[in-house]
C-alpha cells in the first residue's frame, strides 16, 4: 500500500447519526449492573437504601453528562477527556486521563469476553470457552473495523433490545404490584419486611453506592462518539437530555419495582451473578408473573449487554488511543487511518491487549488477570473526576477571556454546582472504595492494595509526564478555546 493510501484519511470521518447518538446515550450503561447487580444492592441495603444510592449516583452522572455535553458540543473530539484536560487544565493531566481511559476499556474488553463465555454455557455447557471468546472478539473487532457506522448500528440494536426488555419489565412489574398479573396485589408490603426499607450500616450503603457508580459507567461514551457525529452541536445535546429520563425510568423505577415485588430478605437476590442468571431479579419477577421462558430470554439479553459493553469499549478506547498518538502522546503509527477513516492500528493494539488479558484469566488461576481487572476498577471514577475538573476550568476560561455564554451551542445548567457536586461525590467514592479494610482492629493490606492500586498508577503516569515534559497548569486566559479539536496541538 502506498503512503498516499495509508494516510488518505487525515481525520476520522463522521458516521454517527442522531439516532445512533441517542441510543449510545440511552443504552450506554444499561447492562449487568442493572440486570444482575441491582439484586445484590437491594439485598445488602434494602429497597430504600438501594434507591437512595442509585438516585444519588444518578444525579451525579446527570451533572457529569451536562458538563460533558457543554464540552463536546463546543469542541467535538474523539480524544474527548484527554483533549479537554490537556487544553483547559494541564497537558500532563490529559496524558494521564487518556491512558487511564484506554487501559480501563481495553481490560474491560477481556472482562466482557470472560463474562460472555460464562453466559453462553447456559445453553452449551460442554463447549469450549476459548472458542467462544475468539468468536466474540472477532465479532466485536469486525463491527469496529467495517466502519464507524457499523459500531453505531450495532449499538443502536443492542440498546433497543435492552430498552425494550426494561420497558416490558416495568409494565409487567406494575401490573403485578396492583394484582392484575401474577396473583394477588403486592402493594408496598415488601417495603416493611424486617427493617426495610433501609438495611445495613454505613459501610453497606457505601458499598452499594460504589456498585451503583460502576453500573452507570459507559455513559461517557457520548463524549467520544461526538467526534464522529454528523452534527454534534445538535445530536449531543439531544442525547444528553435523554440521560435524565434514562436514569429515572431504567434505574430508579426498575429498582423500585424489584424492591416492591421481591423482599430484600430473599436469598436469591444475593445469588444473582453471571454463573446464576436464573436468579437475576428480572428473571425472578418475570417467572413470578408466570413467564416460564424468562431465564432463557434474560440470558440472551444479558449476553447482548455484555457484547455491547465490549463493542463500546473497543470503539472508545481505540479513538482515545488514536487521539493520544495524533498529539504525540503515544507511538505515531497508532495515528494512522485507513481509507475509510478508521484508526485500524489503534483498534488492533486494543484487541491484542484485550486478548492477552483474557488469556491471563485462563492461566495461573487468573491471578494476573484479577490484578489487571482490579487496577481498572476505579479508572471510570477517575475519568468522571477529570470531566468535572475540565468543565469547571473550561467555563472559567471562557468567561475569563471575555466571551458571552449565550454563544455556547449547549450550556450546562446549575454551573458551578454541577461539576463541583460531581467532583465531590466522585472523590468520596474513590476514597471510600474499601474503607471496610481499615475498620477492623487490623488493616487488610491486601484488600487496600487491590482496591486502591489505580490511584498510585494514575499519579505515576500523571506526575511522571509532568516531570519529564515540565508542563504546568494553564492560566485561564491562555486556555486554547479556538484551535480545531482534531489538530496536532
Amino acid at each position: 500500500m502506498s503512503k498516499k493510501n495509508s494516510t488518505a484519511a487525515q481525520n476520522l470521518k463522521p458516521g454517527l447519526k442522531a439516532r445512533h447518538m441517542t441510543m449510545i446515550a440511552l443504552g450506554g450503561s444499561i447492562g449487568t449492573g442493572l440486570f444482575l447487580a441491582s439484586g445484590g444492592a437491594i439485598a445488602s441495603a434494602g429497597p430504600g437504601g438501594a434507591l437512595l444510592a442509585y438516585a444519588a449516583v444518578g444525579i451525579m452522572v446527570y451533572f457529569l453528562m451536562t458538563s460533558l455535553g457543554e464540552l463536546a458540543t463546543y469542541m467535538p473530539d474523539s480524544g474527548s477527556f484527554e483533549t479537554y484536560a490537556s487544553r483547559f487544565v494541564d497537558p500532563s493531566l490529559g496524558f494521564a486521563m487518556g491512558w487511564n481511559f484506554w487501559y480501563n476499556w481495553a481490560i474491560t474488553i477481556a472482562a466482557e469476553l470472560s463474562a460472555a463465555t460464562l453466559i453462553i454455557k447456559y445453553w452449551f455447557p460442554d463447549s469450549s470457552s476459548l472458542l467462544w471468546s475468539i468468536l466474540f472478539l472477532a465479532l466485536i473487532l469486525g463491527l469496529n473495523v467495517l466502519s464507524v457506522k457499523g459500531y453505531g448500528e450495532s449499538e443502536y440494536w443492542f440498546a433497543m433490545i435492552k430498552i425494550a426488555v426494561v420497558i416490558i419489565f416495568l409494565v409487567v412489574g406494575v401490573l403485578m404490584i396492583f394484582g392484575i398479573m401474577g396473583g394477588e396485589a403486592i402493594g408496598f408490603k415488601n417495603f416493611t419486611v424486617g427493617d426495610a426499607p433501609f438495611h445495613g450500616g454505613f459501610f453497606t450503603f457505601l458499598g452499594v453506592f460504589m456498585a451503583a457508580g460502576f453500573s452507570f459507567q459507559g455513559t461517557e461514551m457520548v463524549g467520544v462518539a461526538a467526534g464522529e457525529s454528523h452534527n454534534p452541536r445538535e445530536h449531543v445535546p439531544r442525547a444528553i437530555r435523554q440521560v435524565f429520563w434514562r436514569i429515572l425510568i431504567f434505574y430508579i423505577l426498575a429498582i423500585l419495582v424489584i424492591g416492591l415485588i421481591i423482599p430484600y430478605t430473599s436469598p436469591n437476590l444475593l445469588k444473582s451473578g453471571l454463573e446464576n442468571i436464573g436468579v437475576s431479579p428480572f428473571t425472578l419477577v418475570f417467572e413470578k408473573a408466570g413467564m416460564a421462558f424468562a431465564a432463557s430470554v434474560m440470558n440472551a439479553v444479558i449476553l447482548s449487554s455484555v457484547l455491547s459493553a465490549g463493542n463500546s469499549g473497543m470503539y472508545a478506547s481505540s479513538r482515545v488511543l488514536y487521539s493520544l498518538a495524533k498529539r504525540g502522546k503515544a507511538p505515531k503509527f497508532l495515528a494512522r487511518l485507513s481509507r475509510r477513516g478508521l484508526p485500524v492500528n489503534a483498534l488492533l493494539l486494543t484487541t491484542l491487549i484485550g486478548m492477552f488479558a483474557f488469556f491471563a484469566s485462563l492461566f495461573g488461576d487468573g491471578v494476573v488477570y484479577n490484578w489487571l481487572l482490579n487496577a481498572s476498577g476505579m479508572c471510570g471514577f477517575i475519568t468522571w473526576l477529570g470531566i468535572a475538573v475540565s468543565h469547571y476550568r473550561f467555563r472559567r476560561a471562557y468567561t475569563a477571556q471575555g466571551r458571552d455564554l449565550k454563544d455556547l451551542p449547549y450550556k450546562a445548567k446549575w454551573f458551578p454546582f454541577g461539576p463541583i457536586f460531581a467532583f465531590v461525590l466522585c472523590f468520596i467514592v474513590i476514597l471510600g472504595q474499601n474503607l471496610a479494610a481499615f475498620s477492623g482492629g487490623q488493616i487488610d493490606w491486601y484488600g487496600v492494595i487491590v482496591s486502591y492500586i489505580s490511584i498510585p498508577l494514575f499519579l505515576v503516569v500523571w506526575l511522571g509526564y509532568k516531570w519529564t515534559k515540565h508542563t504546568k497548569v494553564i492560566p485561564l486566559k491562555e486556555c486554547d478555546l479556538d484551535s480545531p479539536a482534531q489538530s496536532n496541538d
